[in-house]
């Protein structure tokens, strides 16, 4: 069966979210405007990631199945662990010293998405809606303890799970619905919603749609639980309203949505040392399409046949197509000098 361009050309669309996001995250508080773009695209853009790493789970649980996960998501982690760590020291970034067990920046995402499939052993085994049920019940209820944090990525772990666990249980045919003329006037009422409830209400702390903070360091440690029930719902809202407007057509970008880990993983090195330098700044609506365009960038090249051939044995600990791309570009070599001559 051939395979959904759907599903690839979203998560090529969320993964420039992801790096865009990070782009304009040091200008958020100078800027109204920034500040709601910013806060709008991290209402769904992980949560949505989430919901399709769950999608193309198979959540088997026996012991090769566990091996190929840590080959897959632990082995890396601890290689881009210690990577970053040596490049934040490069660079001269303050907080460059870390645990092996404390995630550098984004890479929480790999211990927390294999904490998920195994998770996935237990809550496969429960009907959909309790299973559902009971991983956003614990996702609320994480938040009053305040020892579970950034560590292990066990509080994002916790709070994300049930995107993924939906993501799970949900056939192609469900998502599919969300393309329907109905579901896509209602999605643009949505996200239009929640960019003005966005703008107009008081500054909304970020911690809330990263997840990795109790409720008592997020200044609400009695009431948190619902406004957490609250994010959930939003968080749901606005992942479905985006997805309905992603193309079902594949074109000539949609098998860059096969190589998003990459991006995701190498991007951060962009990123930090923009930081780093200050190298940026946003001062009109120019410098924000600029951003915008570098962020594109980013993510063409991060994303091409070059980049996976140098760094798929640290990112998926094979080595194979290294001798397939060389063999393709020998072909083409020689091709060539067949149409000289």
């Amino acid at each position: 069966m051939e395979r959904n361009a759907f599903f690839d050309n979203a998560k090529l669309a969320l993964i420039f979210l992801v790096v865009f996001g990070h782009m304009i995250q040091p200008f958020t508080n100078g800027s109204n405007d920034i500040n709601t773009l910013y806060t709008w695209i991290y209402t769904f853009h992980m949560p949505a990631f989430i919901f399709l790493s769950g999608f193309f789970a198979k959540g088997s649980g026996n012991k090769a199945y566990v091996l190929k996960l840590a080959k897959k998501l632990i082995l890396p982690y601890l290689i881009f662990q210690l990577l970053y760590t040596a490049f934040y020291f490069f660079i001269g970034k303050d907080d460059w010293q870390s645990g092996v067990f404390y995630p550098q920046w984004s890479l929480w995402f790999l211990f927390s998405l294999f904490s998920w499939h195994m998770l996935l052993y237990w809550f496969k085994k429960i009907p959909p809606v309790l299973s559902i049920a009971i991983a956003v019940e614990i996702g609320l209820i994480v938040g009053y303890f305040g020892e579970v944090g950034h560590t292990f990525s066990l509080s994002r772990t916790f709070v994300f799970f049930p995107f993924f666990l939906i993501g799970y249980w949900l056939k192609e045919e469900h998502v599919m619905l969300l393309k329907t003329k109905a579901a896509k006037i209602i999605s643009v009422i949505v996200m239009l919603s929640v960019a003005g409830a966005i703008y107009l209400a008081p500054e909304i702390n970020s911690g809330w749609l990263l997840a990795s903070k109790s409720y008592g360091d997020l200044g609400m440690p009695e009431f948190g639980g619902l406004a957490r029930l609250i994010v959930y719902v939003t968080s749901a809202l606005m992942a479905m309203s985006v997805l309905a407007w992603i193309p079902k057509s594949k074109h000539k970008l949609t098998i860059l949505g096969t190589r998003t880990l990459y991006v995701y993983l190498l991007h951060g090195f962009f990123i930090q040392f923009f930081r780093e330098t200050d190298l940026f700044e946003i001062n009109n609506i120019i410098d924000l399409f600029g951003l915008a365009v570098i962020s594109a960038a980013i993510v063409l090249v991060l994303s091409s046949k070059p980049i996976k051939v140098v760094w798929q044995p640290f990112i998926e600990g094979k080595i194979a197509n290294i001798r397939g791309f060389f063999g393709q570009t020998n072909r083409r070599t020689q091709h060539n000098q067949n149409l000289n001559t």
